[in-house]
């Protein structure tokens, strides 16, 4: 028998490779060998921090599409919005008594966003909105729903997965076995795509010059590896320490094609940097061409608007069992 999976991305901002090598390219694996995947688009998270209407609207319409174009099959997992589920929103109601203040402050994100904003964490005049910081309970929310055994999360979301069963464990304990652990997983290839442009930090959505874009043109795409930061010396070697710039373009050709590190080091024995960078963006070029056209086809379909509609049906089911259990288990009356 198969596992139950869960994770989604937040819609605030034009994904980047990193994200289509490190999670998209990946999420099909957790559909398959009777696996039950819910996958989907966490648009209520992203209003914690300020986003333009038609800019969230635009986000979450293309991350749908490129779930799709990714090669994920809604015939075999299910694909839905967040906020189509009205059950996340409930049980976050609910989950929030189980949680404590001082656990949601010591959250390693909150700390790292109040500090770029230039503010104490614990200012009483600070202008970091109440969602920021209940941001674990909400996710806690959406991963007990779905009696998930695994959540695939990036390295920055696994505190909030491990809250997330500190949750798990307090209300079992108070009320019995109701809600299922979880447990946080990430990719081993392709799972931290770091800037081109400064290869000691993410690829993270807000680095023009070293971030690639999925809708980026192609050309735009080859230029920027083609200008990628590299190292001192001339032997393409996978060294994170000493040669920062090469051991990311060797991960991101890794992953996108599917091959070890290991091997992808083999095949470039002997380049020169330049002759090394052009087979990288030789490869991103051919996937991603293949990747847009996908992309285009479905938004221009409107195939998701299906796709969608029905996965919130579906998750729906499986969400309201979760919520009208834990209702009864607290005591909230519920009339049908």
């Amino acid at each position: 028998m198969g596992l139950k999976v869960l994770t989604g991305i937040k819609p605030t901002g034009q994904l980047t490779l990193g994200n289509y090598l490190g999670v998209l390219k990946n999420l099909h694996q957790y559909t398959e060998d009777g696996n039950e995947a819910y996958i989907f688009i966490a648009d209520l998270h992203a209003l914690t921090l300020p986003i333009e209407p038609e800019t969230l609207r635009t986000n979450t319409i293309d991350i749908a599409c490129f779930y799709l174009a990714a090669g994920l099959d809604p015939n075999k997992c299910t694909l839905f919005l967040q906020s189509s589920v009205p059950a996340h929103a409930e049980l976050n109601a609910i989950v929030q008594n189980y949680m404590y203040m001082g656990e949601l402050g010591r959250m390693t994100q909150f700390k790292d966003i109040c500090t770029k904003m230039g503010i104490a964490k614990d200012a009483k005049d600070s202008h970091v909105g109440l969602g920021i910081f209940a941001y674990p309970v909400l996710m806690s929310a959406d991963i007990v729903l779905y009696d998930a055994d695994i959540v695939p999360v990036g390295q920055d979301q696994t505190q909030h997965v491990e809250l997330c069963r500190t949750l798990v464990n307090r209300f079992n304990h108070r009320y019995g076995d109701v809600l299922k652990m979880p447990k946080a997983v990430n990719n081993k290839v392709g799972a931290k795509i770091m800037s081109l442009s400064d290869p000691t930090k993410k690829m993270s959505k807000s680095d023009p010059k070293g971030d690639i874009f999925l809708k980026d043109d192609l050309a735009v795409v080859r230029k920027k590896i083609m200008s990628a930061v590299t190292d001192m010396g001339s032997e393409v070697k996978f060294d994170p320490e000493n040669k920062p710039g090469i051991s990311n373009l060797l991960t991101i050709y890794a992953a996108t094609k599917g091959i070890s590190i290991e091997d992808a080091e083999k095949e470039f024995v002997g380049y020169r940097y330049g002759d090394f960078k052009k087979a990288v963006a030789d490869a991103v070029c051919a996937d991603l061409e293949a990747f847009q056209q996908r992309y285009r086809h479905i938004l221009e379909t409107k195939e998701y608007e299906k796709v969608l509609k029905d996965g919130a049906i579906k998750a729906s089911e499986q969400a309201n069992k979760v919520l009208d259990q834990v209702k009864n288990t607290v005591g909230l009356v519920t009339i049908k």
